[in-house]
């Protein structure tokens, strides 16, 4: 079936709150991303990257060009990441990405959720040896040869290439994400891509075992998506 990655999509809120929620992560992380590698996205290929998904989850533009102009001032909030793992409803790793400016409260923030769903946090590693920290690229294609041809010739580290339905998947690690991208603008011109992503990826996912656990961990992904400061979550738990 291949690796169970998360694409940002689908999770996509419906309603508006949740929506306003979205754009509003979204919003942080630009912010973030254009006060410390440059406003422009030509030159910033991790602000156009994050622009370009953005626009492909619907965050309408005047947020990202807020977002940008924030920046542009200089002063304003010092965010930072922070990150927590942790074991969650039944015995699930996990992973929690935050952009914070305050890393107390975050954190009690973070560890509440865990606490009220009677689950525990870690220490930092407890969890993420557990995980490959990767870039992933899908966008179409067929000749997966040319592609990891491409790729090794540019000596990027190519750790898998998935080939379905008409799209192609690399997965490297999360340090080779420009150099793949600018082998592959290279090489076949410019892609479009369905995802352009670095993520953790659980070396191992499993069912949740019963319905309390499942019923559990739904609360659990609610009360964390439900906090302003935490961006990315990511789990071994087997969703399909």
């Amino acid at each position: 079936m291949g690796r169970a990655y998360q694409n940002r999509k689908d999770s996509m809120a419906k309603t508006s709150d949740a929506k306003a929620r979205v754009y509003s992560k979204y919003g942080r992380e630009i912010y973030v991303v254009a006060k410390s590698g440059g406003l422009d996205p030509t030159g910033n290929l991790a602000l156009r990257s994050l622009i370009d998904r953005a626009k492909k989850d619907q965050v309408p533009t005047h947020v990202i060009d807020k977002a940008i102009e924030k920046a542009k001032g200089g002063a304003g909030e010092n965010f930072e990441l922070a990150r927590y793992e942790g074991y969650g409803p039944g015995n699930c790793m996990v992973i929690i990405e935050c952009l914070t400016d305050n890393p107390n409260r975050t954190f009690g923030d973070v560890r509440l959720c865990f606490t009220k769903t009677k689950t525990k946090i870690g220490t930092q590693g407890a969890v993420s040896h557990m995980f490959d920290h990767l870039t992933i690229l899908r966008f179409g294609g067929h000749d997966e040869e040319a592609v990891l041809d491409t790729l090794l010739m540019s000596d990027v580290d190519v750790i898998d290439i998935e080939n379905e339905d008409g799209m192609l998947t690399v997965f490297a690690p999360h340090t080779e994400s420009f150099k793949a991208k600018n082998a592959l603008s290279e090489a076949f011109g410019e892609i479009d891509y369905e995802v352009d992503e670095v993520q953790f990826i659980a070396q191992n996912t499993a069912p949740l075992g019963n319905d309390d656990d499942r019923a559990m961990f739904e609360r659990f992904m609610d009360m964390l998506n439900d906090l302003d400061d935490v961006q990315n979550i990511y789990h071994s738990v087997e969703t399909e």
